[in-house]
């Protein structure tokens, strides 16, 4: 059999698209996958580290609203459609696997056009455009959160790495200390804004540093592509006392995970996804731009009593005093909070849509639709 996955931009997109291609090849090691990305995207770096072909054709952003750039639109779905034929014909795959995102539309475009059967994954609560559009192109539909909205769409979780669904915190956490620099046995908090960072939390979590060292908490702090903390600076402050460790990018995010007690981080579904599926309790910071979805993601969690919500505009050092440092010293609380977000999580949605993508296979195999 053979796949042609399509998604990237962010690691929302290459995270999901590479444990799905795992997961088919675990089912069968014979199963040739071929990703479909765009040149800017963080695909071209993730997806050839993880040994799978990469094939590239021009983005198609979707404007949220009326603007210019609706009237350009036609002209770039038309030459990255075009582009997306040749792949396909090139690779001849037998079934499409779109994730979202700007790679995702002229997928679906040109699955439809050699008449492929065709498998659609909504990674947010709140579905994107590009999803909207490739749900009404097939039946096969599946979604990240039970209660997304999106037509015909199966819920079968997010798609995540098996050494995060796998990961043993408590196994792993003398490992992890010691890889980042860090004491076991203090209480650590991690901070990550994703491969792009974020800087509300980079300007806020540096800004506690003294208060988080005089409640004993030291600190993994990933700073993503965006940078703007002085590792330097933290590590002076306070040489004695607990550690304020910075990485620009963590390849290795189950141990960062086994490292800590907490994470401050956005709520995109990847994320929020891995820290439930972890057991690692949560304050959520949402992405203050977009359509909502990432308030929308951590929902579920923060309802369970997983997590917590705050907006970004918020999230300042007033805030972190108020709540993030008590939250930090009281064990208790962590313990419940962990155990809250743990069973919400589907651990095998890397397996469920693999199981869906071969039955699209099969039934368009016996509907004679296929290649």
């Amino acid at each position: 059999m053979r796949v042609l996955l399509a998604g990237g931009g962010t690691a929302g997109h290459t995270s999901p698209l590479l444990a799905t291609a795992d997961a088919l090849r675990r089912l069968d090691p014979s199963t040739q996958v071929t990703a479909l990305g765009t040149p800017k995207g963080l695909e071209t770096r993730v997806v050839p580290e993880a040994g799978y072909p990469l094939e590239l054709v021009p983005p198609v952003p979707l404007p949220r609203s009326l603007s210019a750039d609706l009237v350009r639109v036609p002209g770039r779905v038309r030459r990255a459609v075009s582009e997306t034929l040749a792949v396909i014909d090139r690779v001849r795959p037998d079934v499409v696997v779109g994730f979202g995102g700007y790679v995702s539309v002229p997928a679906y475009l040109a699955a439809r056009r050699r008449r492929l059967p065709l498998v659609v994954h909504e990674g947010n609560a709140l579905p994107g455009i590009a999803n909207k559009l490739g749900a009404r192109l097939t039946e096969h539909v599946a979604t990240s959160f039970p209660d997304t909205v999106l037509r015909g769409a199966t819920f079968t979780g997010l798609p995540i790495r098996r050494m995060i669904s796998t990961l043993d915190r408590a196994a792993l956490r003398a490992e992890a200390a010691a890889h980042f620099g860090l004491d076991p046995a203090r209480t650590t908090l991690l901070v990550t804004g994703g491969s792009q960072g974020a800087r509300r939390l980079n300007q806020t979590v540096p800004g506690v540093r003294a208060e988080l060292a005089a409640a004993g908490v030291q600190v993994l702090h990933v700073t993503g592509a965006q940078g703007g903390v002085d590792a330097d600076a933290m590590a002076a402050a306070d040489p004695g006392g607990p550690a304020y460790v910075v990485r620009d990018y963590v390849d290795r995010m189950d141990l960062a995970y086994a490292a800590a007690d907490a994470v401050v981080c956005r709520s995109g579904s990847n994320t929020v996804t891995e820290v439930a599926a972890v057991g690692l309790p949560a304050v959520f910071v949402p992405l203050p731009h977009g359509n909502g979805e990432q308030a929308l993601n951590a929902a579920g969690v923060v309802d369970a009593g997983g997590a917590l919500l705050v907006a970004d505009g918020e999230f300042g050092p007033t805030w972190a005093v108020q709540h993030l440092v008590p939250l930090l010293a009281d064990p208790e609380r962590l313990t419940r909070m962990g155990a809250a977000a743990t069973d919400l999580i589907p651990r095998d949605a890397d397996e469920r849509l693999a199981a869906m993508v071969r039955e699209a296979v099969t039934a368009a195999g016996a509907a004679g639709t296929g290649r």
